[in-house]
């Protein structure tokens, strides 16, 4: 008897969560343009605290090393925290100002140089075209084939130039306007990893006490392990990223010291910095740095070319697997499809944080697939015994 009330209890709570369920997928997609409106609102308003949040998982790396290794050695009770905070922002902070500063300034004169000798290269063809100093050749009768009015495709280049620049200059209100407000999120994201770095067991041991009191504890457990599981993967991610970087530019500076190819030190600092972002930052760094060096050599700009898909290849199949470890290793689809993912929805960030959130979710789902199978062999093989 009992057993039928409680069957019947079980098929009523699976009844009603059916219902209730397609009760709010259908209020869902009738008004999906306001969840949407209320989702970006609500990310709207929580955007610093969310930049804040990344902010101190990528400071978190760092301020450990400097904390429990480097200042381990020194008796300084409380204020060993605070100058390992400082240290890393520092160190952070220092690599990619001193990135941008190497290789912005060339990149931009690289860019003007390249401008300036397409509009001398037009010129001077119009120029030939008009003399007799290639009449009667192979070149100037294809290029009579071809009609092309050299001179009016030069002032085409220059007004689109001047039509650009003025684009440009029409811009820079919006600009000021969109910088000032990424700055004030900055900042306020800054102070909350700042706040956060400072307070992390505290913070840590809170959210345990919250997740103990309020949730079941199955749903706890599973909650507090998807974390660890978590934040050892972009721990490790973090960590091995950074070092690979660092092994692949030291190695792209002496090769490139080797071959002499010019501008060695600040292409081998961008693709260092570059290399931060899996797959998508060594060809934005390959580009940029082949760009400069076309200005200055032709010749050595292919001969970098070679010599970068050279030691991609011994940075993928040799650097990255012992660098960054097995664990967080992913398949180059899905390491592909995370950094897509991740661009699209976060930027560099995202990027930056698509591959440790994609290994972190590949992890959670072995281990869960694993489990799963396991429990099913167990019936099988109960039922195989019955």
């Amino acid at each position: 008897m009992f057993d039928n009330q409680e069957k019947r209890r079980q098929l009523a709570k699976w009844v009603i969560g059916v219902v209730t369920s397609c009760i709010l997928i259908y209020l869902g997609i009738r008004h999906i343009a306001d969840i949407a409106e209320s989702v970006a609102w609500l990310f709207h308003l929580v955007k610093p605290l969310a930049v804040g949040f990344v902010l101190a998982l990528i400071l978190n790396v760092p301020m450990r090393f400097i904390e429990n290794k480097l200042l381990k050695r020194f008796k300084m009770g409380k204020g060993r925290r605070p100058i390992a905070i400082i240290l890393a922002i520092f160190l952070v902070i220092g690599i990619f100002l001193g990135a941008a500063f190497l290789v912005v300034p060339e990149l931009l004169n690289a860019i003007k140089l390249m401008i300036e000798i397409v509009s001398y290269g037009l010129g001077e063809l119009a120029g030939f075209e008009g003399s007799d100093i290639l009449s009667n050749t192979p070149l100037m009768d294809y290029l009579d084939t071809l009609n092309i009015d050299w001179i009016d495709l030069q002032q085409r280049l220059d007004q689109w130039l001047k039509t650009q620049s003025k684009a440009m200059a029409g811009y820079a209100i919006d600009t000021v306007s969109s910088i000032a407000e990424a700055a004030m999120i900055l900042v306020i994201g800054f102070a909350f990893s700042i706040y956060s770095l400072a307070q992390k067991e505290r913070l840590k041991h809170q959210a345990c006490r919250l997740i103990r009191a309020w949730l079941p504890q199955k749903a706890g457990s599973a909650i507090t392990h998807i974390a660890s599981v978590c934040s050892s993967t972009f721990q490790l991610f973090v960590a091995g990223q950074a070092t690979e970087a660092i092994i692949l530019g030291t190695l792209c500076m002496t090769g490139m010291v080797i071959l002499r190819i010019p501008y060695a030190p600040m292409i081998g600092a961008l693709i260092g910095v570059t290399a931060l972002i899996p797959i998508v930052g060594a060809y934005a760094g390959t580009i940029i740095g082949t760009l400069m060096i076309l200005t200055a050599n032709p010749f050595k700009a292919f001969v970098f070319v070679i010599f970068i898909i050279i030691l991609q290849q011994i940075e993928g199949n040799v650097i990255y697997p012992r660098v960054v470890g097995s664990k967080i290793r992913l398949p180059a689809i899905w390491v592909l499809a995370s950094v897509t993912i991740g661009g699209g929805l976060g930027g560099p960030i995202g990027m930056l944080l698509g591959v440790p959130a994609a290994s972190a979710a590949y992890a959670l789902l072995k281990e869960a697939t694993d489990l799963r199978e396991h429990h099913l062999s167990e019936r099988r093989n109960c039922t195989s015994q019955q």
